[in-house]
């Protein structure tokens, strides 16, 4: 996969995950432009708040999992990190279990949790428990993601992204973030693996 495509596909995935609740914030506004109940009126405001907030979350995680936020060798916190992570999930069925002391990590190891998080958060499509757990020396960054329900699952295409096993012709838009994250770990010899057993879905580097 050339960059072109790679870029491409990585803007899509951005475009998906905003489209949602930016066409909840218009639909929101086109019911208080034409309606008169003031209840009806006061519901729609709480749709466009609602979801613009989540819009918002969403973009501020994504510039720094998907951007290029920071300058060259910048340090991230983790529990900034962490905010942004609880942030994008906030109001959804995934409940988020933070477990990281307030440490600063390379940027791009940071990137890579948050790619690692959203990965197995994504492998939740009906909810359930995701647990986050991070090593307490910043020298050596390590962590381990869990996500857990009777439904967890990832895809066999997921999988072989994530484990660099995809040729060319074999990526689209919805396995471009899991490839990008082993892309990352690459970068950073971060030896990432992938666990997946009934109900479970597990992420861990360092």
């Amino acid at each position: 996969m050339d960059d072109i495509e790679f870029s491409a596909f990585l803007v899509s995935r951005v475009c998906h995950d905003l489209v949602g609740p930016l066409g909840a914030v218009v639909n929101g506004l086109e019911v208080m432009e034409d309606e008169r109940d003031a209840a009806m009126r006061a519901d729609a405001l709480k749709i466009v708040s609602s979801s613009a907030l989540q819009a918002l979350a969403r973009l501020q995680f994504m510039r720094i999992a998907f951007g290029a936020a920071g300058s060259a060798g910048a340090e991230l916190d983790i529990g900034e990190v962490g905010r942004l992570v609880g942030g994008l999930l906030e109001g959804g069925k995934v409940q988020l279990d933070w477990q990281s002391p307030r440490v600063n990590w390379p940027k791009d190891w940071a990137k890579l949790l948050m790619n690692a998080t959203l990965l197995c958060a994504d492998c939740l499509p009906r909810g359930g428990h995701l647990k986050v757990t991070t090593s307490t020396d910043p020298m050596t960054p390590a962590f381990k993601v869990t996500a857990t329900n009777p439904h967890a699952r990832a895809l066999d295409e997921v999988q072989k992204a994530v484990r660099g096993e995809t040729g060319d012709g074999q990526l689209d838009a919805r396995c471009i973030q899991p490839y990008l994250t082993q892309r990352l770990s690459r970068s950073l010899n971060a030896g990432l693996t992938l666990t997946v057993a009934e109900g479970v879905v597990e992420l861990a580097a360092g």
